[in-house]
């Protein structure tokens, strides 16, 4: 499992990914991660880690930091009858992150694949994305192309949903 960022950013050198790094102090909510990239051209991204009632699905929920995410609303879409927050137990054994630093790029860490991506189809049609490095204290920025290449490397083909 890559648990550090010096570990994740290896993981992705090795894999010839190309990227921005920004470094900002420690941020646990959208608002704060806005105050450190403004100004950049990218979709600012709110990652939801989700389970269903048994926890026996898990589900990585992205979209962007200006929506709210109706859980109810979202059930029929995942295909469950319940959602609810993933514990912290199992954020850090499927995505090898704590809450604060949910990311898509946890992904690199399910080797499982237990976890399902779901995307916010309005905000696929942006062309560059901030993703945490497996920690809140930096950010990533992606371009499309490159997280496509990302999902394709850790066996997560993304799923839409309409928020």
């Amino acid at each position: 499992m890559i648990i550090t960022e010096k570990e994740f950013l290896e993981f992705m050198d090795a894999n010839g990914f190309l990227y921005e790094r920004l470094e900002h102090p420690a941020v646990f909510t959208c608002a704060e991660a806005d105050l450190h990239h403004a100004g950049v051209e990218a979709v600012s991204t709110k990652n939801l880690f989700l389970c269903d009632k048994k926890a026996r699905r898990f589900f990585l929920a992205v979209t962007t930091c200006e929506k709210t995410v109706k859980l109810d609303e979202l059930t029929s879409q995942l295909g469950v009858a319940h959602l609810r927050f993933g514990s912290e137990e199992n954020l850090m054994r499927l995505l090898g992150v704590t809450r604060g630093s949910v990311t898509m790029m946890g992904l690199a860490n399910d080797s499982e694949h237990a976890v399902e991506l779901w995307i916010d189809d309005e905000i696929w049609r942006g062309e560059q994305f901030l993703c945490h490095p497996l920690v809140n204290t930096a950010t990533l920025i992606l371009s499309k192309a490159e997280l496509q290449r990302f999902f394709a490397l850790t066996g997560h083909a993304p799923k839409f949903f309409k928020e």
